[in-house]
């Protein structure tokens, strides 16, 4: 079984609570034995996987596989020629260099529904939404890239996984994959419309 579930801000990527961190898995109605397939932070948002099937998790993680995750990414003051070419050679993070990553300015820029609580606002300063593809995961390295290249982000909503897209499935709801369907690469695909789905 694999399910696809839009993460909530604010909410753990595991069942059980952290100190001070309420909301997690458990409240969402997912089928007993599942477990998340990688994570999101707590501040970030969209496609999270979940299976109770291990070679999921191995095809999903492994660094020999390269999958790519595509995040939607809000960014404060928009990026220059500089700034995204710098995304897509790769930044250093801890001493070690990013991957190259692909990234550009969404044209035109996705209507995305309000967030709870909701992003600051300045006024004096333009925010834009970038997409940006990575085939890597170190922590909080969407976040760590942006800053890196002086544009910090302000909301982060993974939108693809592989070729697998996150679609119309709306925050907080989940449903099961037809795992004929599941790619983890090539070109990316839509929910399908069966499977059980939680709001």
């Amino acid at each position: 079984m694999i399910l696809a579930f839009h993460k909530p801000f604010g909410v753990l990527s595991q069942f059980t609570p952290d100190a001070g961190m309420n909301r997690t898995l458990a409240e969402f109605g997912f089928p007993a034995g599942v477990y998340p397939v990688g994570r999101l932070d707590a501040d970030s948002e969209g496609l999270l996987l979940l299976s109770d099937e291990a070679r999921w998790n191995a095809e999903l993680l492994s660094p020999r596989s390269h999958v790519a995750k595509t995040y939607h990414v809000l960014v404060e003051r928009v990026p220059g020629v500089e700034a995204l070419a710098a995304l897509r050679e790769g930044v250093v993070i801890d001493g070690r260099r990013t991957l190259p990553a692909q990234a550009w300015v969404l044209d035109p820029q996705p209507v995305v529904p309000p967030r709870t609580p909701p992003v600051r606002v300045r006024k004096s300063v333009a925010d834009v939404w970038i997409e940006l593809r990575i085939h890597e995961g170190k922590n909080r390295q969407v976040r760590r890239m942006t800053a890196a290249v002086g544009h910090p982000t302000l909301r982060l909503i993974r939108v693809a996984i592989g070729g697998f897209q996150l679609g119309k499935l709306g925050a907080g709801c989940w449903r099961e994959l037809d795992q004929g369907n599941v790619l983890f690469s090539g070109e990316p695909g839509r929910l399908p419309r069966s499977g059980a789905g939680v709001g």
